[in-house]
């Protein structure tokens, strides 16, 4: 047991702020709006963090919320998230029902972000989806999750690295209203004692693993958005594969910038063979935008294709009156990131910036007008899908 406990915990949180020395690294670090900005994005990182240092074990694993809750660094909108602490040397079984979200995928790592101050080598991921379980849609089902299969076991199971400590799933949907999300638990198959009470030791300990959580996420997610800026500049898509990331995906970032007054238009053809694919906007600080209340994000289900079946979205922070608005919600800058997951090609999409005003003098005759009436009409099916999902 600890000798002392300080009589205020502000003096577990004094890491709190190496968040917001990381200002320094973002687009405008004398900006007032900027600051405040990094000010509440480190609150919504360190009140997820509770569920990633204190909600389960290992060896008492249980689903927590990861980022979709409290959008902490670029949730993808399609996608709820959950996690669980889990040990290489241990076997796991998920059970459940997988639901008929568009894809279930399954990822362990080493660390899980946020919980390391340099990303860890050899990385420890490993990851299999709903197809490459055989997980039909509605389907019961269980999987066990170990590092060597076991012994005259020959139901499904997945590989886990030894040196895994986390465990995440994607449920990821094209169509929010009507696509049902999986209902999963997660059991340690090995002979653990009773989920024990933290001394207090253990406890502070995990406090001020809390406060350096906000700081370690906009150290590596900052730096991953700025790499695109210094590399292509704005307005420009750049194609990746990220390490640690899900291996059938690319992505397509780029950084945006646009006056009040102007437009950025999307432009891509679509792979025939496309099982998955989407585009978001984000803040300047890796955030998903709004995505609930505002159009920031649209996906191969939800988008209208041209008449000559290209994609083409409008980014533009006031109503263009045009199929697939994507909404800045009032910012002038920020990110996008698109994805195509386990797609027969990989067009890398333009983006061409115009007047507001000139707008249909760069888009097909045919594209269709979308009225005021459409477009809240579109928003309030979007609000009322979003919300019957279970974000947390």
């Amino acid at each position: 047991m600890t000798s002392t406990i300080e009589p205020t915990i502000l003096s577990y949180l004094q890491d709190l702020e190496g968040a917001v020395a990381n200002l320094a690294d973002t687009w405008r670090p004398d900006d007032p709006q900027y600051r405040a900005d990094i000010y509440r994005q480190t609150m919504t990182s360190l009140s997820y963090s509770y569920f990633m240092f204190f909600h389960a074990d290992a060896e008492h694993p249980d689903w927590a919320p990861l980022w979709n809750p409290v959008y902490t660094l670029q949730p993808n909108p399609d996608d709820i998230y959950v996690q669980s602490p889990i040990r290489g040397d241990l076997t796991y079984r998920v059970s459940g029902n997988r639901g008929t979200c568009k894809i279930l995928s399954f990822t362990s790592q080493a660390k899980l972000s946020g919980t390391y101050d340099e990303i860890p080598v050899p990385g420890g991921h490993n990851e299999a989806d709903c197809s490459d379980l055989g997980l039909e849609l509605g389907e019961d089902f269980e999987v066990i999750f170990s590092a060597e299969r076991p012994a005259g076991y020959t139901g499904r199971w997945a590989p886990i690295d030894p040196i895994a400590t986390g465990m995440f799933l994607r449920y990821r949907s094209y169509d929010w209203a009507n696509e049902i999300d999986p209902v999963l638990s997660i059991e340690c198959l090995d002979k653990v004692g009773p989920k024990p009470r933290l001394a207090p030791d253990e406890i502070l300990r995990r406090i001020q693993e809390m406060a350096k959580f906000p700081a370690r996420k906009t150290k590596q997610y900052f730096k991953m958005q700025n790499g695109v800026k210094e590399r292509v500049g704005f307005n420009v898509f750049e194609p990746i594969r990220m390490p640690g990331a899900l291996v059938k995906q690319t992505y397509w970032p780029a950084c945006f910038q646009l006056e009040d007054d102007e437009a950025l238009i999307i432009e891509t053809e679509i792979p025939e063979g496309a099982p998955y694919w989407n585009v978001q906007l984000n803040d300047p600080y890796f955030n998903a935008l709004e995505y609930v209340y505002r159009l920031s994000s649209t996906n191969g289900a939800m988008a209208t294709l041209s008449s000559d079946g290209k994609f083409r979205a409008v980014i533009a922070l006031t109503d263009p009156g045009v199929p697939n608005w994507l909404d800045p919600a009032g910012y002038n800058e920020g990110g996008i990131y698109g994805r195509w997951y386990d797609c027969d090609s990989e067009p890398l999409p333009t983006l061409t910036r115009v007047k507001l005003a000139d707008l249909r003098d760069h888009l097909p005759d045919d594209t269709p007008v979308v009225s005021p009436e459409q477009r809240a009409e579109e928003l309030r099916v979007r609000v009322r899908a979003c919300q019957r999902r279970r974000r947390w």
